[in-house]
């Protein structure tokens, strides 16, 4: 496993953003982080990436592209900055210790989330078998689909409406379908790698990367729901919306996961 040295100094350096504006840890550092630990990948096995290995960290490369662009591109609109401004001045700011603690967190959560793709390439340098990779790179890939299109159709539609909420397209679904896409990304990429895992550190980190990615998640959900419940309390369509729509899972009846529960319109 020497490359968890290389991808941890990787990510402490792309998390140092965060120093520069606190939201950065979770959101342009997260980014980078993933983009550049997929071409360090593919730069540390050039000699034998080849085929679905290949395929794999590229859609790794394109996910972080992706979500750096867009992330930069909403950062810009002013409806986002006074949303942002609001929600800010509710938070409290944490002092130096607490930044660095969250520097080095976030650098090893970025770690443990694309370790995968380290221990793929690992296995096909080796010549041992990765007869799950296919499997997970499909997922990976509906993963990203979803996000990407469930961002773009947000994004066309708050230009739009500013002060509606979103309820085209994917949205009518499921409430949260940006959130459910990088579950199934992050789910594909750990599924990948499960027959190319090499002893008890793999799996432990591996998997708890994931576990890591998907109650954030849960939890972003949990905030959203929060904050939009606040935002269109007025608003008669949005609670039927919200009772009527799954909040984060298509055809399950979960529509609220504050507290997670059942609860049939």
């Amino acid at each position: 496993m020497q490359y968890l040295a290389l991808a941890f100094g990787i990510c402490l350096v792309c998390s140092t953003l965060g120093f520069f504006r606190v939201v950065y840890f979770v959101s342009l550092s997260y980014a980078a982080s993933i983009a550049v630990q997929a071409v360090a990948a593919a730069a540390l096995y050039s000699a034998s990436i080849a085929g679905w290995p290949l395929i794999q960290v590229l859609l790794l490369l394109t996910y972080g592209i992706r979500l750096g662009s867009y992330l930069s591109l909403r950062n810009r609109d002013r409806g986002f900055q006074d949303r942002e401004a609001i929600q800010g001045a509710k938070r409290s700011r944490p002092g130096t210790l607490a930044k660095i603690g969250m520097w080095i967190g976030v650098a090893a959560l970025y770690v443990m989330m694309a370790l995968p793709t380290f221990v793929t390439l690992s296995a096909q340098a080796a010549g041992l078998p990765q007869g799950s990779l296919l499997y997970g790179i499909a997922l990976m890939a509906i993963g990203l689909g979803l996000e990407s299109a469930a961002d773009w159709q947000k994004s066309r539609f708050k230009a739009a409406h500013p002060k509606r909420f979103c309820n085209t397209g994917l949205y009518r679904i499921v409430r949260c379908p940006n959130y459910l896409g990088e579950m199934l990304f992050w789910t594909g990429l750990w599924i990948s790698a499960t027959t190319a895992y090499q002893g008890w550190l793999e799996w432990s980190l591996c998997t708890l990367g994931l576990a890591c990615i998907l109650g954030i998640m849960i939890g972003a959900t949990r905030r959203l729901e929060g904050e939009q419940a606040d935002q269109y309390a007025a608003d008669g369509a949005y609670a039927t919306y919200r009772k009527t729509v799954p909040v984060l899972f298509p055809f399950l009846p979960v529509y609220t996961l504050r507290p997670i529960g059942v609860h049939h319109p």
